[in-house]
């Protein structure tokens, strides 16, 4: 990948994760995730082969797996006593067609090269095997991007990037069709966290491994002076009633099969049997002529 396409220092992030898996990582998001992994599978008729975890922070998602696959490798990004292998989702570490189902909870939103990351998923699937994940989306921490980019700009005139720049959800169903996914399928849901004040929310971060991670960082860590105007700023726009301060986080759900010849295919342009107005009822208007009504 050019300098240019480089987003994030991975190298960096792997040493944040590391120390936030080490100090007790908070679980409640990926908790959330796991619910909804586990809702999704159970709309899915069949039972896997082989699946494999694919650098989800921590080994919540296993039961939910095994419960549909009858074995499960799990890779991490960085050394843990709960995994099969460390691995990059960048490059995984994975033989062609070797699985039948892989997972990954909110750990794709940290690579640089998501469409090849996504692409190296679907080498790794057997025909007819299926990907489901999910990472955070662009709407994930707006309040605090929004107030840090303007108490920043008052108080050194001018601004360093902070919060990174999720993906779009407009954006993740093509990138799913490029890598080459059948029946991709992308939405989102919006998860708010309360807090008590900005600096909660940021202890949260630090104890995800969640810090800046941007290669256009600046260096030195942020002014004391900016981070109160911060404070003041969430405080006076994003507080409840009670006072408590919301916290966005938009988890965006992918999922897409390996193709196979089995799968359901769109009918090809001027291929259908039937007319629509035969199944509607209804009188099929020619195209020389106008719908009838009231003028």
């Amino acid at each position: 990948m050019s300098e240019a396409g480089v987003v994030f220092d991975r190298a960096i992030g792997a040493l944040r994760l590391k120390r936030a898996l080490a100090a007790g990582y908070p679980d409640f998001l990926l908790q959330r995730a796991v619910e909804d992994l586990e809702e999704r599978l159970a709309a899915v008729l069949r039972r896997f082969a082989a699946a494999a975890d694919l650098g989800t922070p921590l080994p919540v998602a296993a039961p939910v797996l095994l419960a549909k696959a009858d074995s499960l490798l799990r890779m991490a990004e960085v050394p843990s006593g709960a995994a099969d292998l460390v691995g990059d989702l960048e490059r995984l570490p994975l033989a062609p067609a070797c699985l039948d189902l892989a997972a990954s909870l909110l750990a794709l939103h940290g690579v640089n090269d998501l469409p090849g990351a996504l692409i190296q998923i679907r080498r790794a699937l057997r025909p007819d095997g299926l990907f489901i994940g999910c990472l955070l989306g662009g709407r994930t921490l707006q309040e605090l991007r929004q107030v840090l980019l303007e108490a920043e700009a008052e108080t050194t005139g001018g601004v360093s990037p902070r919060i990174a720049p999720f993906a779009d959800l407009r954006d993740l169903g093509s990138l799913l069709q490029r890598a080459g996914f059948a029946l991709p399928v992308v939405d989102s849901e919006v998860v708010t966290v309360r807090y008590r004040d900005v600096f909660g929310l940021l202890r949260d971060l630090r104890a995800m491994g969640w810090g800046n991670a941007l290669m256009a960082r600046r260096k030195a860590g942020m002014r004391r002076d900016t981070l109160l105007r911060a404070a003041g700023l969430y405080a006076e726009r994003f507080a409840d009633a009670d006072g408590r301060l919301r916290a966005t986080f938009e988890i965006v759900w992918l999922s897409g099969w390996a193709p196979h010849e089995s799968q359901q295919k769109p009918l090809r342009p001027g291929s259908a049997k039937a007319r629509l107005a035969e199944a509607l009822g209804v009188p099929e208007i020619g195209a020389g002529d106008t719908a009838g009504g009231p003028t």
